[in-house]
């Protein structure tokens, strides 16, 4: 049991460190400019929901490569793995230069879609294209960082991560006020730092995989696209990419749904959403070793294993999660006093939804842990079809019941979240052990 526990550490502890900071500088960028205003925390707010949802659609290709590179690498299998993962390239990206293009002519009325005002559409349009041109660059690091956590090594995946999240935090600070001798640009330069750092971590992550792992793995060797093996690298990566974007997609129609409320509770709820991104951030490293574990495991032909790890994460997860929420309860005002001390308005209401969320949030990673470990094995269909059910039938009622027909605005639309993500999370942990393990064996194959 010390030895499991010990292994899930060495690879979940270089993710949560890889997620923190992703996240702190998430926090303190919104910290900055959100000393700008109220519209600016809304327009920062609107755009990363708008973000996820592009990200959301295509990150079922660097999910699967994850999983997929897994087995392979418990089966021993790194030339399988290798072809996989150029595959992956070639559709990525693709995909991130149809939707730079789109982001960056559609921008607009993308922002018009959420609802909000002329001002936030006119004020965040130029912040919003810079943020596509990052996103697609993002995207494609997201594969090379889901071939690393595939084969384990979870630390170059991290340092990567801390380098390109500190290259942006050093740039927002100098380009929103103009420090270093660099020109004072306000929230246009949050966006540009952004794009700058996510640049940077490609060019990193590109050397990794083609010169530093070519030695080990060959990682070098064209792979010449072959209809039926790209058949399966789509049919998986749109299973689990529609399962994401389900998911985003119903998020954003929330957002839109308090958007209506308010700018003030707009604001509120992305100050809570930024401040729970902190309990997301276990729940996300932790899935996503789950993945690595049950598929290496059912790569090595021990799927039984793969469920005692999965296990022993969702465990270790779980344990992260209440100590943290811990913490946000008892100081939710405080910490909400962080982003925007002017407006009691917001302060206020988003002190309130920390409070609602601060325990709930364990359902959040029950849904992130199970979900890895479902991905581990492979079980991309079922992921899909709950996605599709809990956030359409459940979800988006449920927060148009509560926020507009009983008039409960923003302590409304959190439960219908936190409801949402318990129906959800539970779900999966019964899925997780109603499979029968036994007879799980590695997905699919390519061809040589």
């Amino acid at each position: 049991m010390l030895q499991n526990w010990k292994k899930i550490l060495m690879l979940a502890i270089p993710s949560l460190l890889s997620f923190a900071t992703a996240t702190v500088i998430g926090t303190v960028n919104l910290i900055m400019v959100g000393h700008l205003g109220a519209l600016i925390i809304a327009i920062v707010g609107v755009s990363n929901i708008i973000m996820y949802n592009g990200f959301a659609i295509f990150s079922g290709i660097g999910h699967t490569v994850n999983y997929l590179v897994a087995q392979n690498y418990g089966a021993n299998d790194m030339r399988t793995g290798v072809k996989r993962m150029y595959y992956a390239l070639y559709l990525c990206t693709f995909f991130a230069i149809v939707l730079l293009i789109m982001g960056w002519l559609f921008s607009g009325v993308i922002l018009g879609w959420t609802g909000g005002s002329s001002e936030l559409v006119s004020v965040g349009e130029s912040y919003l294209q810079l943020r596509f041109v990052a996103l697609a660059i993002g995207m494609i690091s997201f594969v090379f960082h889901g071939f690393l956590r595939g084969i384990g090594d979870t630390k170059t995946s991290m340092v990567l991560s801390v380098i390109s999240n500190v290259i942006i935090l050093l740039l927002v600070y100098a380009l929103v006020f103009g420090h270093f001798g660099l020109p004072e640009l306000g929230l246009e330069g949050s966006g540009l730092a952004i794009l700058i750092g996510e640049a940077v971590g490609l060019l990193l992550a590109i050397y990794v995989y083609f010169f530093r792992l070519h030695p080990l793995y060959n990682t070098r060797t064209w792979v010449i696209p072959r209809f039926k093996d790209m058949g399966e690298m789509i049919s998986e990566s749109t299973k689990l990419g529609v399962q994401e974007f389900s998911m985003s997609l119903s998020m954003f129609i929330f957002t839109v749904f308090v958007a209506r409320l308010g700018t003030e509770a707009l604001a509120a709820n992305e100050v809570a959403l930024n401040v729970m991104s902190f309990g997301f951030m276990p729940a996300f490293a932790f899935g996503a070793t789950a993945t690595i574990l049950v598929g290496q495991e059912v790569g090595r032909g021990q799927p039984l294993r793969g469920r005692r790890a999965g296990t022993d994460t969702a465990i270790m997860g779980s344990i992260f999660l209440l100590v943290l929420g811990t913490v946000e309860f008892f100081f939710a005002e405080n910490i909400s006093k962080l982003y925007n001390n002017t407006d009691p308005g917001v302060f206020h209401t988003a002190a309130q939804l920390i409070m609602i969320s601060a325990f709930l949030q364990l359902f959040d990673g029950l849904l992130n842990f199970y979900a890895g470990g479902l991905r581990g094995i492979g079980d991309t269909t079922f992921l899909l079809r709950a996605s599709l059910v809990v956030a359409w039938c459940l979800f988006v009622p449920l927060s148009y019941l509560l926020i507009f027909v009983l008039d409960m605005g923003s302590i409304g639309a959190w439960i219908a979240l936190y409801t949402y993500l318990m129906v959800f999370g539970l779900t999966l942990m019964y899925r997780f052990y109603r499979k029968n393990w036994s007879i799980i064996q590695v997905k699919g194959g390519v061809h040589a």
